[in-house]
């Protein structure tokens, strides 16, 4: 198997953090049709349950690999690269949703 640069890795990750938090909006978007009107305490309940699961699992994404550069491979330059390239994926996944979000008002 080819070895995958760290800029596409990068690219992976944010784009699977993007797709991930697009579900979970999705999600928040129609969680009226989906559960109802929640009445009692059952409602924040459950958001406050996405959002730690949420909070879990954008941390593996974004920050599995770096971790495992910097703490198994002693690669502190390249984990950084890794974290800095996602967050550029990150900014311009932001970004394009903005655009997105202005042309399709």
């Amino acid at each position: 198997m080819k070895k995958l640069s760290l800029e596409f890795i990068a690219f992976l990750q944010a784009l699977g953090l993007a797709v991930y938090v697009g579900l979970i909006g999705l999600l928040m978007w129609g969680g009226n049709s989906i559960f109802g009107n929640m009445d009692n305490f059952l409602g924040p309940t459950l958001f406050l349950l996405i959002f730690v699961l949420s909070v879990i699992i954008c941390t593996l994404l974004f920050g599995y690999y770096p971790f495992l550069l910097w703490w198994e491979k002693k690669e502190t330059k390249k984990a950084i690269r890794v974290v800095l390239a996602t967050t550029a994926w990150l900014l311009f996944f932001g970004i394009l949703t903005v655009v997105l979000l202005i042309l399709f008002r």
